[in-house]
């Protein structure tokens, strides 16, 4: 089995982060999202990986490399235009030759086991009824957002249907999905949207009026597109609920560091309170300051006489004479830093290279 990863898209939800970043490279505990999704195709045993690229193809490729580092080799297929999920499927034809995949949202976090996924649709390829396809589904309040799938009293999918303005149901179509050879005739048969997109939706759709099963999955953990900067934070909260405490730095006596916190090797706290949740990156200096739970700040940061709190601070960045951060997302090589009024609580999203004096 072979896996396809879409790491193209220009994240315009998320800017101005995404304006000198891949939104899928945006980290999340400190770790970039995508890795995630990698880390758990290796762990399912998929070590042939084709990745989606569009205008960020530079840094995605310097970012994963030949996927050694992961276990895993690395094919990358630019997609020059933002043309759909199914067009992704269609210009990767080569790479993916007869092998059945799993198609798989970069941007996407989940906390179901991959692995057993996988297994579950290998199994059934193996039985009396193979299925073309295999889909994990998830309840959402919100369904006109997604592709959404409506199911028969047997649990079998009968319709699909993207951005449906009266939807059909209330399931919607998480980013991970694993297909056999056929989803190419489909992906060749089935015409543009009305958004100018080749539709994932509509070559499933395709496959079921073919007589050809789709197996489904309900998802009965947590699962986040990252597109936006409330669900990334939640993220961040989630992935660090998740850790283990490990103090590698360097901390002061005159320090309190409260649960589960991650200080890499390399960081300094002096005279400051973590309480974690928390992951504090290599080479960081943390000074008379207070980082509070579900706060990840990347390497190479300095944070001095500043709260910090359910916050992402990315990589080269300073908080410097912040009374409180919170609810928020500093890019790489940021300076966040008070005038002479002290402020109340804010709440930012500051790109990469900014200097912001907070009033």
């Amino acid at each position: 089995m072979k896996a396809l990863i879409l790491a193209g898209g220009a994240g315009t939800r998320l800017r101005p982060i995404t304006h000198t970043r891949a939104k899928q490279l945006v980290p999340v505990a400190n770790t970039p999202i995508l890795h995630y999704g990698i880390h758990s195709m290796v762990a399912a045993g998929i070590t042939e990986l084709g990745v989606i690229v569009g205008d960020t193809r530079d840094e995605v490729m310097a970012d994963l490399g030949d996927g050694s580092k992961f276990g895993a080799s690395v094919t990358y297929i630019a997609q020059d235009d933002p043309l759909g999920l199914a067009h992704c499927v269609l210009i990767a034809k080569d790479f993916l030759g007869d092998d059945d995949f799993v198609m798989y949202l970069g941007d996407n976090l989940l906390e179901q086991d991959l692995e057993a996924f996988v297994a579950a649709f290998s199994l059934a390829r193996a039985g009396d009824q193979p299925p073309a396809a295999q889909i994990l589904l998830k309840p959402v309040s919100d369904p006109q957002r997604f592709g959404i799938a409506s199911l028969d009293d047997d649990g079998h999918v009968v319709k699909l249907v993207e951005k449906p303005a009266d939807p059909p149901s209330n399931l919607a179509l998480v980013g991970v999905y694993l297909f056999d050879r056929e989803i190419h005739d489909a992906v060749a048969a089935i015409e543009p949207s009305e958004r100018g997109e080749l539709e994932i939706t509509d070559a499933i759709q395709w496959l079921i009026d073919q007589g050809r099963r789709v197996r489904t999955e309900i998802l009965t953990g947590w699962w986040i597109d990252t597109g936006k900067l409330t669900p990334l934070l939640e993220a961040n909260r989630l992935i660090l609920e998740t850790i283990e405490r490990q103090i590698d730095g360097a901390v002061d006596e005159a320090s309190i560091i409260d649960g589960r916190v991650i200080v890499e090797a390399g960081a300094e706290i002096i005279n400051s309170t973590i309480r974690g949740p928390v992951a504090i990156g290599s080479g960081t200096r943390i000074v008379d300051s207070f980082i509070g739970p579900y706060s990840a700040v990347g390497d190479d940061c300095e944070v001095e006489h500043s709260e910090i709190e359910h916050s992402v601070v990315m990589e080269r960045s300073k908080v410097l004479d912040i009374p409180r951060l919170e609810d928020s997302l500093i890019g790489s090589d940021a300076v966040v830093s008070r005038t002479k009024r002290k402020p109340r609580a804010v709440r930012l999203m500051v790109g990469d290279h900014c200097q912001i004096d907070v009033e």
